[in-house]
């Protein structure tokens, strides 16, 4: 059974500055997370509780970050953005 998603307010920011192409990317990462969380890679140190999934959009390389709350069978999605400074922007 897939998880269920939620947005955080973040994400949501990000998401809504997305262009079209890179927003279907995006839906697409989203729907391969939620059936399999685990998917992604589990960060150290500061963002223990971070996962990160890496997809390719327009040749850019994208980073989605998430989070897995295993007791309700939510991710939250916490932040989407080019490798380039995401891990800086996140940790703010």
């Amino acid at each position: 059974m897939a998880y269920a998603v939620m947005q955080m307010r973040r994400f949501a920011r990000q998401y809504k500055k997305l262009n079209d192409k890179t927003a279907k990317d995006v839906d697409k990462a989203v729907v391969k997370i939620s059936e399999n969380p685990l998917i992604g890679e589990r960060k150290k140190g500061d963002l223990s509780n971070l996962l990160v999934c890496k997809f390719k959009s327009n040749s850019q390389l994208y980073l989605l970050g998430y989070s897995i709350d295993d007791g309700l069978r939510l991710i939250y999605l916490d932040s989407i953005g080019p490798h380039e400074n995401f891990y800086r922007d996140i940790k703010r």
